[in-house]
């Protein structure tokens, strides 16, 4: 079985949630933006545009998981897929966190006129938007199971992803909420492009995690080195064994496989050595090569 997929049925539902209220959201700023000439409504619209395309990117990555989940094309399964996703929403925060900046500074540089009552309006109302958003995807980090149907809680990257974009979004919202209210009460205008920074700040951070957590799995890095020393010594622990070469690497989000080859001079069954590593399990598809030698060599 080469099927390393973990399957978030409720993630994936609370995720389509989350879009679809996104894309309403979205829909109705750009109108009433449109309807009553707002440039707030309007940016705002477009903004939820961009965490709309990052929903598809989730949703896509759930589904293209499960429907070739099976397909012998992929060597070790579809499991990855989610980790993929999960790499390029940290890429889209990044982004929009440097997009962020920018403006932000321009804005300092060159002050624009800013219609408070419409802008507070827009905020808030995305704020709230965010925050049911957030709730709902939370509900969904924790039921996540294996193909096998046994249930544990491994990293969803995928979903973790949608959260953080909803948790940006409702950080900013926030902020700006602060700076706005600073702005036409106490006419600190410099605060509004300085929160648009300090948030950029923080979701430059989220998307550096992200991507931490994600780039060693798709680039097939080592398990930790304290495990797989553990492993090479439950090996050689038997017998003459000596391990010449082990490679152990991520093919899911809360998969490993493992190539061994040892050398030995009293060969046994692949199945008895396999049965060494029964302890381990965050093993799930183990590999070993036999080298018989010469008793004394």
């Amino acid at each position: 079985d080469h099927n390393f997929l973990v399957f978030n049925d409720k993630g994936e539902k609370r995720t389509t949630y989350v879009l679809i209220l996104t894309a309403v959201t979205m829909v109705a700023e750009i109108v009433a933006g449109t309807a009553y000439g707002s440039m707030a409504l309007l940016a705002d619209g477009w903004h939820m545009g961009t965490h709309v395309a990052a929903f598809l990117i989730t949703i896509f990555a759930y589904r293209f998981a499960r429907k070739h989940a099976d397909n012998p094309l992929y060597a070790f399964g579809t499991g990855k897929v989610s980790v993929l996703g999960g790499y390029a929403s940290a890429v889209a925060l990044a982004v929009i966190a440097l997009v962020m900046v920018l403006e932000s500074v321009l804005r300092l540089v060159t002050p624009h006129p800013i219609q408070f009552n419409e802008a507070i309006m827009v905020a808030a109302l995305g704020l709230v938007v965010n925050i049911v958003s957030a709730v709902i995807l939370k509900e969904g980090t924790n039921h996540s199971h294996h193909h096998s149907g046994h249930h544990d809680h491994p990293n969803d990257h995928n979903l973790r992803a949608a959260y953080f974009h909803v948790l940006a979004d409702a950080l900013t919202s926030f902020l700006a909420i602060i700076a706005l209210f600073s702005g036409k009460y106490l006419h600190w205008l410099w605060l509004d492009p300085v929160m648009g920074i300090v948030g950029a700040t923080i979701i430059m951070r989220w998307s550096y995690l992200l991507v931490k957590q994600t780039g060693p799995i798709l680039l097939d890095a080592s398990i930790d080195k304290e495990y797989k020393n553990a492993v090479i010594k439950a090996v050689e622990a038997d017998a003459d064994n000596r391990v010449i070469d082990s490679h152990i690497w991520k093919v899911g989000s809360h998969h490993y496989a493992a190539i061994i080859t040892l050398a030995t001079c009293v060969p046994k069954s692949n199945e008895h050595y396999k049965a060494l590593l029964k302890p381990f399990k965050r093993l799930s598809h183990v590999t070993i090569e036999v080298i018989g030698c010469e008793p004394g060599v």
